[in-house]
């Protein structure tokens, strides 16, 4: 039987985070993980602040967060989960986001929003993980897709 484990236990604040993911400001988008379950499933939550580089341009007087960058948080939290779930095995890999399927934008994601990332494996094929995600704002659902991540290394 599998139990989930919380970020208390894993403390996988920002710090921890930025370990595990190559990714920088401004495109680091992950700011806490508050559940995985290694194989199945990750939760994360990224706090969406009006000082984003990217508000600045989409769109003057109405900020809303471009639905690609929060498809690039979901394959984030999937790397994350794809890392943490492999890394005693190569703890050396990385994961590209190499695919993105049935995207649907439901609401949009203004400043002020905290989105709930939800990701859970779908399948693992041949070292390429397949994920069916979803952004939750308040409970409402902001977007799912199905994300692929493959893995590579680091140059």
């Amino acid at each position: 039987m599998t139990t989930a484990v919380t970020t208390r236990d894993l403390q996988l604040d920002i710090a921890h985070i930025m370990r595990l993911l190559p990714h920088r400001y401004p495109m680091l988008l992950i700011d806490r993980v508050i559940s995985y379950v290694a194989n199945q499933s990750l939760t994360a939550l990224k706090n969406v602040s009006i000082n984003e580089p990217f508000f600045q341009g989409h769109f003057p007087g109405r900020p809303v967060m471009p639905g690609v960058l929060i498809i690039e948080a979901m394959a984030q939290a999937g790397g994350i989960l794809s890392y943490m779930s492999n890394h005693e095995r190569d703890p050396d890999v990385i994961y590209y986001l190499a695919g993105v399927d049935d995207a649907r934008f439901r609401r949009p994601v203004v400043p002020g929003d905290q989105l709930e990332i939800r990701v859970a494996v779908e399948t693992v094929r041949r070292g390429v993980w397949f994920y069916n995600c979803s952004a939750h704002v308040d409970g409402q659902t902001a977007v799912k897709a199905r994300i692929t991540c493959a893995p590579g290394r680091e140059t």
